[in-house]
């Protein structure tokens, strides 16, 4: 999404698999090197990194800085752009203290040596959704997606969801694929690929705000169980044996900055583009993507939140499980090697609450 707001959507969740076996290959970093002392400030030094161009997933970050809440919990956060390999191998090296992913992601990962863990999820809903352009009348329902061309990033994890849709409507679950290119969005318009993979939040507002006009269908609806989109904030565990009181101080600003989005999110906006000037986002643009958030509550049901029986931030355990278990039985987990693994990662080791409160 460089100088543009249509991005690349579903390079979101495989940019975690580029680069695992490197990972395990490289030295990693000895301690947080980027968690120092600001010098002359008092403030503890700390990296947040994105999961891709900054967008509405990350705008709690933004928010928390812009607000001063790290700044009261003593830390200085640096917001980095996300590394060539992701964030997540970026965090478990110690080249970044935090940074935005999802528990698939975590998951992947781990199954590769990593050792990080979700300490609070964002995102409590799936938001992934599987289109083609609405000019291609010949597609009404994924069905119909049996025989056509996927624009894919090459993940084990959209084959899988492809398949199973397909399926559930009846369809073989047989397509071909292509790489996509500069985007999505050119790679369907360009007549190479029939159908992609992008994001209601994101993507699909851009389509509705801006076209092409899309034709869409969402996972649940087609036999996909589980949230897929468990979307939140990660660090290593050493970070949390080590320094469990920086994970906390910082899980605390970022949830706060998180919760006065979900209540504001016009000025949430504003915050998100006057901080990220270099995404350059249209402001029009990036409201309407914060009240379809609101909106379709994907952070969580308001009502829930405000009468606290529900805590913001809750890592969705179950909803993780379920769709871990549903990559195991289509052979979507592989380790460093490229091996096929049948044991699902187990969501429980692999997220925590203890710092929400």
């Amino acid at each position: 999404m460089k100088n543009s707001i249509f991005s690349t959507a579903i390079a979101r969740k495989v940019v975690a698999m580029i680069g695992a076996i490197a990972m395990l290959l490289g030295v990693a970093a000895c301690g947080q090197a980027n968690s120092t002392d600001g010098e002359g400030t008092g403030l503890k030094k700390v990296t947040f990194m994105l999961s891709w161009a900054p967008d509405t997933n990350h705008i709690g970050v933004y928010v928390a800085k812009n607000k001063g809440y790290f700044k009261q919990a003593g830390l200085d956060v640096d917001i980095v752009a996300v590394a060539q390999a992701g964030a997540e191998q970026a965090v478990n090296n110690g080249q970044a203290d935090f940074a935005l992913s999802n528990l698939t992601n975590v998951g992947m990962y781990t199954t590769k040596g990593a050792k990080i863990k979700q300490v609070m999820q964002v995102q409590q809903k799936p938001s992934a959704i599987w289109c083609s352009l609405a000019s291609n009348t010949s597609i009404k329902s994924p069905k119909d997606f049996d025989g056509k061309t996927f624009a894919t990033f090459g993940s084990n994890e959209s084959d899988a969801v492809i398949r199973r849709m397909i399926q559930s409507d009846g369809g073989k679950g047989d397509f071909d694929k292509v790489t996509v290119g500069t985007s999505t969005f050119q790679t369907l318009s360009s007549g190479k690929a029939d159908f992609g993979g992008f994001y209601a939040t994101w993507e699909g507002v851009q389509a509705d705000m801006y076209g092409p006009k899309l034709n869409c269908f969402a996972e649940p609806d087609y036999g996909v169980p589980g949230n897929a989109d468990t979307i939140g904030v990660i660090t290593s565990d050493k970070t949390i044996s080590s320094n469990p009181g920086l994970v906390k101080k910082f899980v605390q600003a970022a949830k706060k900055g998180y919760e006065y989005a979900y209540a504001h999110p016009n000025d949430a906006a504003e915050i998100l583009v006057k901080e990220a000037p270099e995404a350059n986002l249209k402001i029009a643009f990036v409201k309407k993507s914060m009240k379809t958030i609101v909106d379709r509550q994907y952070w969580g049901d308001a009502a829930d939140i405000k009468d606290g029986s529900f805590t913001f931030g809750t890592n969705d355990v179950k909803g993780a499980q379920q769709y871990f278990d549903f990559l195991a039985q289509e052979n979507a987990y592989t380790d460093s090697h490229d091996k096929v693994i049948h044991t699902a990662p187990q969501a429980k080791d692999i997220s925590t609450d203890e710092f929400l409160k």
